[in-house]
């Protein structure tokens, strides 16, 4: 029992429980009944004081995070194989389409127990870049392959792909190959 007893004593959660004044926890987790078997002790320690940081003007830091990047089409599930993909760009640099290509996509293995093809998501730090043109391919009934596009309607689309493309292919081993 003097085990027990000491135990409760230096738990921090109880030294913060049993002072009343710099008390965080929530009111339902101190419950304190007459009809309790448990007589602890209270504390009062003294009230931790921190010293306020004071600025002339509130400070704003961006905070980056860095996402590994994936591409997905069921979200939520990385897509494992590595697709070829191949660029298309108008003359004038305006509009252009990303055609990927899966052979033995990951997706099949996991499909029945994550859920439906829902689209193409290629994901990044900057956000998520999605297409709905994705078609499977099968061979005697059975899922073979993927063909998605993504297509730009603008110079910026563009570069907004090709900056998700080189996270991409940096993080996979990947090259550009110009035909």
């Amino acid at each position: 029992m003097a085990t027990l007893h000491s135990l409760a004593l230096s738990s921090p959660l109880s030294n913060s429980l049993h002072n009343s004044r710099s008390s965080t926890a929530p009111t339902s987790a101190v419950h304190r009944s007459v009809h309790s078997s448990f007589n602890g002790q209270s504390l009062n320690l003294p009230r931790l004081r921190l010293p306020k940081l004071t600025t002339s003007s509130p400070m704003r830091i961006p905070v980056v995070m860095m996402v590994k990047p994936a591409i997905q089409f069921i979200q939520g599930t990385d897509e494992l194989t590595i697709p070829d993909v191949r660029l298309t760009k108008s003359r004038d640099g305006t509009n252009g389409m990303a055609i990927f290509k899966f052979d033995q996509p990951s997706v099949f293995d996991s499909s029945g127990e994550v859920g439906d093809i829902t689209g193409l998501y290629l994901i990044d730090e900057e956000g998520v870049l999605q297409s709905v043109d994705v078609s499977a391919k099968f061979v005697n009934g059975k899922p073979s392959g993927i063909e998605a596009k993504y297509v730009m309607r603008t110079s910026r689309e563009w570069d907004r792909f090709m900056r998700f493309m080189e996270r991409y292919s940096n993080a996979n081993g990947l090259q550009f190959i110009k035909k």
